[in-house]
């Protein structure tokens, strides 16, 4: 059974930092598409940052030059480091796997597994 679990939101002032963690298991995404979406609340769940099974990232414009995507595949773990974090940073983060190298990095549709969330909170 594939399990994600994320782990390391929490609350913080703008401009500090959180890291956040995705750790798999029941299967290896090391060659496969990983990514980070959020959900603040009344809004649909968005795209964040994307890994490509060739290690290509991809950001979404409001936090480019600020959040990194990276992935550790010896822990089959997937990452996010956040920086200068802003009021509307605030929601629940997602990780996100596929089983295939296909799909587009931003599009939820790519993805075959997801895990439960974590909150980040990011006080003004």
């Amino acid at each position: 059974q594939v399990q994600l679990v994320e782990s390391g939101g929490g609350l913080v002032q703008a401009g500090g930092s959180l890291r956040l963690s995705c750790a798999a298991s029941g299967r290896t995404f090391s060659s496969k598409p990983m990514g980070w979406f959020r959900q603040a609340p009344g809004k649909e769940r968005e795209s964040v940052a994307a890994i490509s099974w060739n290690s290509n990232t991809y950001y979404t414009d409001s936090v480019k030059g600020r959040f990194t995507i990276s992935r550790d595949n010896a822990k089959n773990t997937l990452y996010l480091q956040m920086n200068s974090l802003k009021p509307e940073d605030t929601a629940v983060y997602y990780c996100a796997a596929s089983e295939t190298r296909s799909g587009r990095p931003f599009d939820l549709y790519t993805y075959n597994y997801w895990g439960q969330g974590t909150q980040v909170t990011v006080s003004s």
